[in-house]
Parts: C-alpha cells; sequence; structure tokens
C-alpha cells in the first residue's frame, strides 16, 4: 500500500492542475479603470486568482510526491510517467489558459477588442505544447538527476500563475500592470518561455548533491535572493525568481546534466 502513497499526491496535482482549468475558463470580464494617481488599475476576477492558487499549490503537492516516493523507497517507472501526465496539466494547459485569459484582456483595451477573432489567442496554447515536449524528452534521458536541460514545466508553470496574482494585489515597488496586460509582451513570454522550456541550455536542479557550500554557491545564493525579494517584491518575486534561477545557471554551469 505504502507504494501507492507517491501515486496519490501525484494524482492530487493532477486534480488540483484540473480545478484550476476549471476556474480559468469561469472568469467573467475583466474590468479596467484609471485611479486618482491616474495609474491603471485591474479587477482581476476571483476566479483566476484562484486558478493561480491552485497551481501553485499542485508544485507544492508535486514536490512532496517525489519527497515521499524516496522517503519510501517507492520510484518507480509508472510513477514517473504518472508524474508527467500529471504535469502537463497542472503547470501546462491550466497556465495556458490563465495567458488565454490574459490575451483577452490584452485585446478588450483595445477599440473594437471585444471582437477580436479568438484566432489570436490561441498562441497561449504554445506553452502547454512545449511543456509537453520537454517532459518527453525528459523521461527518455537519464542524465539530468543534478542539472536540467531547459527549463523544467513546473517553473514555467509558477511564472504564468503569478501574473493574475501580480495584477491583483499590485506592488508599491513597480507598477508592471500595463507590461502584463500588453498583448506583445505576453506574446514574447509564450514564445520566450517555450525556447526555453524546449531547448537544452544547462540549467540547475534545485538539489543539494552534498552539503558543501562550495558545490551549492549558486543555490545559495538563489534561496537567499528568493527570500529578499518575497520580502519586498510579494507576487512579483516570481518572475524576479525564475530570471535569476536562468542567469544563475548560465553564469556557473557548474552541474551540467
Amino acid at each position: 500500500m505504502t507504494k501507492q502513497i507517491p501515486n496519490i499526491f501525484t494524482l492530487l496535482n493532477l486534480f488540483l492542475g484540473c480545478i484550476a482549468i476549471v476556474f480559468a475558463l469561469q472568469t467573467e470580464t475583466i474590468s479596467i479603470f484609471v485611479g486618482e494617481d491616474l495609474t491603471t488599475h485591474y479587477n482581476i476576477p476571483e476566479k483566476l486568482s484562484i486558478a493561480s492558487y491552485l497551481i501553485f499549490a499542485a508544485a507544492v503537492v508535486d514536490f512532496l510526491d517525489g519527497f515521499i516516493a524516496r522517503l519510501f523507497n517507492a520510484t518507480s517507472e509508472m510513477g514517473k510517467q504518472l508524474d508527467s501526465l500529471s504535469d502537463v496539466v497542472s503547470f501546462g494547459v491550466a497556465p495556458s489558459v490563465i495567458l488565454y485569459q490574459l490575451l483577452r484582456m490584452s485585446f478588450i483595451k483595445e477599440e473594437n477588442g471585444l471582437e477580436t477573432s479568438f484566432i489570436w489567442l490561441l498562441p497561449a496554447f504554445v506553452v502547454a505544447c512545449a511543456g509537453a515536449y520537454r517532459l518527453a524528452r525528459f523521461n527518455i534521458d537519464n542524465t539530468q538527476a543534478f542539472g536540467f536541460k531547459g527549463v523544467p514545466i513546473p517553473a514555467a508553470g509558477l511564472l504564468i500563475a503569478s501574473f493574475p496574482l501580480i495584477l491583483h494585489y499590485g506592488n508599491s515597488f513597480i507598477n508592471v500592470n500595463e507590461w502584463l496586460t500588453n498583448k506583445w509582451v505576453l506574446y514574447a513570454v509564450i514564445a520566450v518561455v517555450s525556447f526555453l522550456m524546449v531547448s537544452t541550455l544547462p540549467l540547475m536542479a534545485l538539489k543539494f548533491k552534498d552539503l558543501s557550500v562550495k558545490n551549492n554557491i549558486p543555490k545559495i545564493i538563489l534561496l537567499l535572493a528568493a527570500i529578499t525579494a518575497a520580502l519586498l517584491l510579494h507576487w512579483l518575486a516570481v518572475p524576479v525568481i525564475f530570471v535569476l534561477y536562468i542567469i544563475l545557471s548560465l553564469a556557473f554551469k557548474q552541474q551540467k546534466p
């Protein structure tokens, strides 16, 4: 029975991803208004924010299923495949639906935006396709224990999931609302994130191979920066950490996959 416990957590990851998609699809029209300070504000539907929270919850469960599998020595080929199937939903399809809704928002701002063809919204799902390709390649590659080839799909999914929360809660340091509701910025995010997932760039895995400081300098820097950014920037810390993760991985290249 203990052999199935990690699989139960994996299926919970999938379950949360499915619910995230439901909430993301149930959003009403997103209202946009200009405040007294002449800055643009966005009334992000609560259900879109809930979808983001569910994706973050799925990430926690995704971490726990691997931890529990190692704890009970219950790793298996089936568990590996099941994990990938769950990840493509929670961190591929669900974030793509969020991007779909954000693209809708970007067109709503324009004149006759409500008449925009849905074809202009379809690029959002390139992220899900790139994530599926990345997972398939990962499953047949046994050289990525302490490093990755390309950005892991959970990192990409969490980056996108942070966007509605950044818009909903705002940030006192930097106003990025206009960026996150600009269709060209969103298209650029889709292109860059998709490329990073299907690329073979050597990126570090967040696993400590040993307890020495020398061999874990980039991970320690990332951890300290993540804590600082979370305290200062709140949800905006997620894209900051994502970019720093890429920079540190390429700058050190200590653990090549």
